[in-house]
């Protein structure tokens, strides 16, 4: 891969196995929007837009190459070689078919308290409401951000948040999970869960951890640590996975418990990249409801 800095951008040759579409798309993060010929995204504090180009050139604007290097590099997970992981995957039929439709996808490295509190209002929701309450969240308690005459909002900070009431976070309409956010910041901030302990933590005892807090169960402890602890053995299951992992290895009167341990067997420690590809195929496909 390529470096090159220009004018308020990098841009990245012979980067391969990326496709914004394909990553921003798959479910893994609510801060991405299509704007710009791109998508914009707010993440450690700062907003940037992605651009792929015709000839297969990503831009990134509003940043540096040392930005890059510090923070975008591993956020993207450039580091991390896709195409062998899916050389691997692709033994299995089922797989090979869905990385060939999503082979773009990278598993983004998210900071950790904020992919938690974005799956705890994911619990139950839908994609477009839990990004609103995420965008007001942001635009009501945390840092404003200005890029190309507009304005918008870094996520708050577990500081900023521990301090609120449920009354405070009426605005958001987010109901019942208004007690676990809060309930999650405060633990965090008192050093009940120590999250980034858990980067050096085995799977199993990163997962307990993350069920203490209100709000958590398996499939939003799994998405935590699979979207911004890089826990890639992790497999998050939700309905749908769960239908789609009936539907084309397990038949239909599988168990979550039983797909939790196929998806160890099968897939080992690429798990989670074979959830990612697995679920935006059949997403995109409507192989699922």
């Amino acid at each position: 891969m390529k470096i090159t800095e220009e004018k308020g951008k990098i841009i990245l040759e012979d980067l391969h196995d990326f496709n914004p579409v394909h990553t921003f798309m798959c479910g893994q993060c609510f801060r991405w929007d299509e704007a710009d010929g791109g998508f914009i995204g707010i993440a450690h504090g700062r907003a940037v837009l992605v651009k792929q180009t015709e000839n297969g050139n990503v831009e990134i604007y509003n940043t540096t190459k040392k930005d890059f290097n510090d923070i975008w590099c591993d956020y993207f997970d450039f580091n991390t070689d896709y195409g062998a992981i899916k050389n691997t995957l692709s033994s299995d039929d089922s797989l090979k078919k869905a990385i060939k439709f999503g082979g773009g996808i990278r598993i983004l490295n998210q900071e950790p308290f904020e992919c938690l509190i974005s799956f705890i209002i994911s619990t139950q929701n839908s994609i477009p409401r839990i990004k609103r309450i995420i965008t007001k969240m942001s635009e009501l308690f945390g840092e404003k951000i200005e890029f190309n005459g507009k304005t918008y909002y870094a996520f708050p900070t577990c500081e900023t948040l521990a301090q609120l009431t449920e009354s405070d976070l009426a605005p958001l309409k987010a109901g019942y999970r208004a007690e676990y956010i809060l309930d999650a910041s405060k633990k965090l901030k008192n050093g009940e869960v120590d999250l980034n302990s858990l980067f050096d933590a085995d799977i199993q005892s990163a997962r307990k951890e993350l069920l203490k807090i209100k709000g958590v169960g398996p499939k939003v402890a799994d998405c935590v640590l699979l979207f911004s602890l890089k826990k890639h053995g992790a497999f998050p299951i939700d309905v749908w996975i769960g239908r789609i992992m009936r539907s084309l290895y397990l038949g239909e009167n599988a168990t979550m418990k039983e797909i939790l341990k196929f998806s160890s067997e099968k897939f080992s420690d690429y798990a989670g990249f074979a959830q990612q590809y697995l679920f935006y195929y059949a997403r995109e496909n409507k192989l699922i409801g």
